[in-house]
């Protein structure tokens, strides 16, 4: 197997130019405080050295390339870490590793810190706080449907159903949740598991948990199995691909595979959970987290989850950099715009701030805005956000209180896997479009329908498209598909 390191020799002289060259260390300024006042602090401690991109693969498929990129990321973190990890292991401090952002995770003294803040090899050192994220509720009784519902409004809406009429529901797509888990085993999920084959499992290279420190989770940390402590991660997967066959049509594309991580405790995310299930996303493991596979990569991450800067997710931190490689990689990153709404510059957090996310605001059944959904402009953006709207009031899915219990929630979170679900319809018409994520954002925003707003944000009137309430609109998979399919029969992307 061709790597894309060509020569680890070279590779290895370019980082240590960049060491060479090494600014001051960046400090949290809460860090030293948090240490002082609790004798220790989680700590991220990013390295000076990136992937040299000269060194970077152009050529080949998009499988290709994704390989040589993780190939060269996880050789930078090799060699560049070695002497820090040295450190590390002389003192005896327990730490994990990361390569999809050149990072180290560590628990730290005050000392310590001060220790690592006069390294010419570390460029920042940030802390790693958890912060709860404001998850939709579920009744308090999971609706549990007396006949058949057959097709959900926000499914039919953008007119999945007619796609599907034409033979394509997504399959050959890989689509992957990173959210609050997934309970497989619901009816409307296993059928659609990339880890189930009809009677056997195997969660190998299909499902990871980042949660390894949790106390009282339902779950517990490490879990083997796909496992949601919330019921928000089945949520959003049951709109990306939910059928249970007897009727209940909750996804938008049935046929598309998933496979999932856990990258918060019961709604609490870190930078390093995030970090972690990126990372995993990006080169799937088995369930030890050794033989990363980069070719059983999803096609598309759908994101219903919000990293503020009070978590640590500023401009220019490690998170951002994980996303871009995910990107780098031709993976799709949906991601929810927030429930920040309805005022304008809402749109606040990571992921849905970067350039490198498909963004999606909230829209009713009634072809209104939901109240809740942030609004942008995004300052620093350089496109308007959100990108489009998709169904988000009122959808019904699946919960994790049995394995055949559905419950109403609204947010950004549940518009999102609509858009995930209609992206892999796409791809599944057209298979030129994997790994191209601009080419498959440009045909959802060419073929989005504005919907009914008279807010103004931003100075960009209600009737110019993009604007920063609706971006180009509510998606039309049909629309998008057909373009698709054309795109493909005339033989260009």
């Amino acid at each position: 197997m061709q790597t894309f390191v060509r020569h680890r020799g070279l590779l290895a002289v370019a980082i240590a130019l960049a060491c060479a060259t090494a600014t001051a260390v960046e400090i949290d300024p809460t860090l030293l405080m948090q240490a002082q006042r609790d004798g220790s602090v989680d700590t991220l401690i990013v390295l000076d050295a990136a992937v040299p991109t000269d060194l970077l693969r152009q050529d080949g498929d998009y499988l290709a390339r994704r390989r040589n990129l993780v190939d060269t990321l996880r050789t930078t973190a090799d060699v560049s870490q070695e002497s820090l990890r040295r450190w590390l292991d002389d003192r005896g401090i327990a730490y994990r590793s990361f390569w999809i952002v050149n990072m180290i995770q560590a628990q730290l003294t005050p000392e310590q810190v001060r220790e690592l803040a006069s390294r010419s090899d570390v460029t920042r050192l940030d802390g790693n706080r958890a912060q709860m994220l404001h998850l939709p509720t579920p009744p308090a009784t999971p609706m549990q449907p007396e006949s058949v519902e057959s097709v959900e409004w926000g499914v039919s809406k953008i007119h999945a159903p007619q796609v599907w009429a034409l033979g394509i529901t997504g399959q050959g797509v890989t689509v992957a949740g990173q959210d609050t888990g997934i309970r497989w085993t619901h009816t409307a999920l296993k059928p659609h598991y990339r880890g189930w084959n009809g009677s056997v499992a195997d969660h190998n290279y299909n499902w990871h948990d980042a949660i390894h420190d949790s106390v009282g989770n339902p779950c517990g940390n490490d879990s083997l199995v796909p496992c949601d402590d919330n019921g928000h991660g089945s949520h959003t997967v049951g709109t990306m691909v939910g059928d249970d066959g007897a009727g209940n049509q909750i996804g938008v594309a049935p046929g598309a595979r998933w496979i999932g991580c856990r990258n918060m405790d019961a709604g609490n995310g870190t930078p390093a959970r995030y970090n972690e299930c990126a990372q995993w996303l990006l080169a799937p493991t088995d369930l030890a987290g050794n033989n990363p596979d980069p070719a059983k990569a999803p096609d598309i991450v759908s994101n219903s989850w919000g990293c503020p800067a009070s978590e640590g997710c500023t401009a220019g931190n490690e998170v951002k950099t994980a996303i871009d490689n995910l990107v780098a990689g031709g993976i799709l990153f949906v991601a929810a715009a927030g429930n920040g709404g309805s005022f304008c510059n809402t749109i606040a957090d990571q992921p849905a701030t970067l350039d490198s996310a498909f963004t999606i605001g909230s829209m009713t059944s009634s072809d209104t805005m939901s109240s809740f959904s942030s609004r942008g402009p995004v300052t620093g953006a350089n496109r308007v956000k959100p990108d489009v709207v998709a169904p988000g009031s009122n959808v019904r899915s699946v919960t994790n209180s049995s394995d055949t219990a559905y419950a109403v929630m609204s947010g950004t979170s549940m518009a999102t896997p609509h858009v995930t679900g209609a992206a892999a319809l796409v791809m599944a018409v057209n298979p030129a479009l994997k790994g191209n994520p601009q080419r498959v954002m440009d045909i959802l925003r060419q073929t989005a329908v504005p919907i009914s707003s008279t807010q103004v944000c931003g100075a960009i009137p209600a009737t110019t498209f993009p604007n920063p309430v609706q971006g180009y609109g509510r998606i039309d998979a049909y629309a998008a598909v057909i373009l698709a399919d054309t795109i493909f029969k005339n033989g260009f992307e």
